[in-house]
Parts: C-alpha cells; structure tokens; sequence
C-alpha cells in the first residue's frame, strides 16, 4: 500500500473512530464508517483496493479499533472508582 494510502487510512481512523457509548453499536458504527471511509478514500484518490491490501476488511478494522477505544474507557471508568 503506498505511504499515502496508510497516512490517509491512520488520520481518518483517528479523526473518526471513538468509544461508542452501546458496545452492541459496534458494528451498525463500524459499517457506516467503513462506507464512509471508502467513500472519502476515493475522493482523496485512493483505491479501496490499496487499503484492503494493506489491512483487509476495514469494516473490521474499524469494529477492533472501536472495541478497543470502549475496553480503554471502561477500563479507565473502573480506575477512577473509589
């Protein structure tokens, strides 16, 4: 995948992708933002195909990162409990 896909992809990931308050929204969340991930990809002249390349399904990519970001916030939630 050219350097210019993985700053695309990095950069939207990290503008885009945050805690979601229903962990059952995971996935619902990961779809669309997978869509419209594709979608500005393609505008920035990026091949969807240079991505999957490089990290294969983003809407998988996505869902893990959004797993993460809620075991990271609930994991601080539970620290700051007395």
């Amino acid at each position: 995948m050219s350097e210019h896909a993985i700053e695309f992809l990095q950069g939207w990931i990290g503008e885009k992708v945050h805690c979601q308050p229903v962990p059952a929204e995971i996935e619902k969340q990961a779809e669309t933002l997978a869509r419209e991930c594709a979608a500005k990809a393609a505008e920035a002249g990026i091949p969807l195909e240079d991505i999957q390349e490089e990290v294969g399904d983003i809407q998988e990519l996505i869902a893990s990162r959004l797993e993460e970001a809620a075991e990271a916030e609930e994991r601080e939630a539970n620290s700051n409990r007395p």
